[in-house]
């Protein structure tokens, strides 16, 4: 073909008076180089018919097309209109003609430079490799995976692509002595852009363009790009084998996409399935669904997911005999005492569960260091307190199957005396505070105590105390805890004591202390149907925000009483809580703003809205 081309062309360029020197001298060129295509696509399976594309800037007399490695062109054509391109059809794709191409034209004023060089790969001539994922597809972003593409024959050439048009990234190339039948594909630090679909490709050397059959596609799951979710369980996390269980994601951020993922052992799940829904129904409990579970929300067309869920621990009951539960020294104790509840086994069960009915907080837990009999855990507690009255079960398990448990102990119910009755804890100012304002926390109670504690949840440097002496019957101390920083957000309580007795009496109830301006974003408020209203209306005070809230606040000013909250929801493309006043009355009238915060910083909350002032007319007003 080569040598026909070749007389074709000299004898075109004598007729047009072109013909200049030899051809490494024409192809020499100082025009602007052409650009090239391929159609349908420069990857194309074999058998496939293709054309190549050759476009000039200029007018173009003649156009020429290479392949590398071929002094020759290997086809010639003549401009026949001024559209300043021409197409060389290459038939019907195979290992043959697969190779890098390069177009080149002339014109009046001489040669062009050549194309850019143009890779015709043709797929699927040899069998497919495999591509797996180490150590899983499931990957959280800013950690480390490999991408693995093996085969049963040796080749010389391992080939990575991944899905996704223009902003695909190239080909990532391996090569190796003729006997490798395996590469490894380091992918890491993950990022969010890692996610998607990959394939893998061999080819052999001496036809490094022709390709096998893409292997099956691995789709690797980036998580971590957005904030968790919440799994709670509809029963609570001891279920008994034939109950019907339900998990649901929760979640504030508007994913499309929920999913949810059970942990087996250190080996990550194959993949994540995602489904338009939040609710998970695992049908009738069997005993293969105990186990660690975490739920994710995403977008679709995403490969990208959050952060992962707390876990939750699901607790399938009723496999073993039921152990036995008591109380030492008994079930009825002082507040202030200590008491121990036994949990002992009959059978040998390492593993114990001690859970209080009613209660939202896990099962405590403790594994067995000693597996001599007796097969017994103690659950201390010190000091008791009236949150520790109540009813109790225990159950045991193996630490080889920690997720299936026993039948529950019989009840124990643990009866709390000599509680004194709790104070007060309020403010003269708002609980709604701003940095730098002075703030002092009141403990009040009609019982003569003389000394008092205020503790402040989570904190190091809590409890203060203070003796008094009682005054008319009220007793009380003022905690004044200075200008206010960030630091002071949080919830307090205080107690009530006497010198004489190391008992403190019941917490008072909890005082939340929440700091405004602490997050840089400004809500809004409105109000619906208006600002003034006849009272018996139904009003509603819509608090929204474009940035992430997860709980708004609505204050009063002037009010003493703490602001009212509500969680946020997120619509039409931002989060808002809606604060209904249905009858609205006189005495809702006033000065309100609201404010947003975050779950992880709950008393820390943004700039206040705009003031919004409520007229309430009518009976009353």
């Amino acid at each position: 073909m080569g040598g026909s081309v070749r007389t074709q062309t000299l004898t075109a360029l004598l007729c047009l008076g072109l013909c200049r020197g030899p051809w490494d001298q024409v192809q020499a060129g100082y025009l602007p180089k052409p650009s090239i295509r391929a159609d349908p696509s420069p990857n194309v399976t074999s058998g496939t018919p293709v054309t190549i594309w050759c476009q000039a800037s200029l007018q173009a007399d003649v156009y020429y097309l290479y392949k590398e490695r071929v002094s020759e062109p290997m086809s010639m054509e003549i401009s026949q209109d001024s559209s300043n391109k021409a197409s060389f059809s290459l038939g019907f794709m195979s290992p043959h003609n697969a190779g890098r191409y390069q177009c080149q034209y002339h014109s009046k004023n001489g040669w062009s430079q050549r194309s850019d060089l143009l890779p015709l790969v043709v797929t699927g001539v040899y069998n497919p490799p495999s591509l797996s994922a180490i150590p899983g597809p499931v990957v959280s972003s800013g950690g480390n995976v490999s991408l693995s593409c093996s085969s049963q024959y040796p080749w010389q050439t391992f080939r990575l692509l991944k899905e996704g048009g223009a902003d695909a990234p190239r080909p990532l190339e391996l090569k190796f002595p003729r006997e490798k039948r395996q590469a490894l594909f380091p992918v890491g630090p993950v990022s969010i852009s890692h996610g998607g679909t990959y394939r893998c490709y061999v080819s052999p050397a001496s036809y490094p363009y022709a390709w096998s059959l893409p292997s099956d596609p691995l789709h690797l799951q980036v998580t971590g790009a957005y904030r968790e979710p919440t799994l709670p369980a509809q029963l609570g996390s001891l279920v008994q084998p034939g109950d019907n269980l339900t998990l649901q994601c929760h979640s504030e951020a508007g994913f499309d996409i929920f999913a949810l993922m059970k942990d087996e052992g250190l080996t990550p799940p194959v993949c994540l399935d995602g489904q338009p829904s939040p609710n998970f129904s695992l049908g009738c409990v069997t005993p293969s669904h105990g186990g660690q579970y975490r739920c994710y929300g995403g977008h679709n067309l995403s490969s990208t997911w959050s952060v992962p869920s707390a876990p939750l621990d699901i607790l399938i009951t009723s496999l073993y005999r039921k152990p036995s539960l008591l109380a030492q020294p008994g079930p009825s104790v002082s507040w202030g005492e200590s008491v121990t509840l036994q949990c002992r086994s009959e059978i040998w069960l390492d593993t114990f569960y001690l859970s209080k009915e009613g209660s939202p907080a896990p099962p405590q837990h403790i594994r067995l260091q000693d597996t001599t009999a007796p097969y017994q855990a103690n659950f201390n507690m010190s000091p008791v307190t009236s949150d520790h009255e109540g009813t109790y079960r225990c159950y045991a398990s193996s630490s080889t199957s920690p997720y299936l448990l026993s039948h529950p102990s019989d009840p124990l119910e643990l009866l709390v005396s000599g509680v004194s009755r709790k104070p007060s804890l309020l403010t003269q100012q708002s609980p709604v505070v701003t940095p730098g304002q002075r703030l002092t926390l009141q403990c009040r109670s009609d019982v003569g105590y003389d000394r008092f504690a205020l503790y402040k949840e989570a904190a190091h440097d809590l409890p203060q105390h203070l003796s008094l002496q009682p005054q008319a019957g009220l007793s009380g101390a003022d905690f004044p805890l200075g200008p206010v920083s960030s630091s002071h957000g949080g919830r307090y309580t205080c107690y009530g004591g006497h010198n004489l007795s190391s008992e403190w009496s019941a917490p008072s109830d909890p005082l939340d202390i929440l700091v405004t301006g602490q997050l840089s974003y400004t809500p809004s408020l409105s109000v619906q149907p208006g600002p003034t209203v006849a009272s018996g209306e139904n009003v509603t005070l819509l608090c929204q925000s474009w940035s992430s809230v997860n709980t708004f606040f609505l204050s009063k000013e002037g009010a003493a009483d703490p602001p009212l909250r509500l969680r946020s929801k997120y619509r039409a493309g931002h989060y808002q809580a809606k604060f209904s006043m249905s009858p609205v009355t006189s005495a809702q009238g006033g000065t309100y703003r609201c404010y947003g915060s975050y779950s992880n910083f709950p008393y820390l909350l943004s700039h206040p809205s705009d003031a919004l002032e409520l007229l309430v007319s009518g009976e009353g007003s």
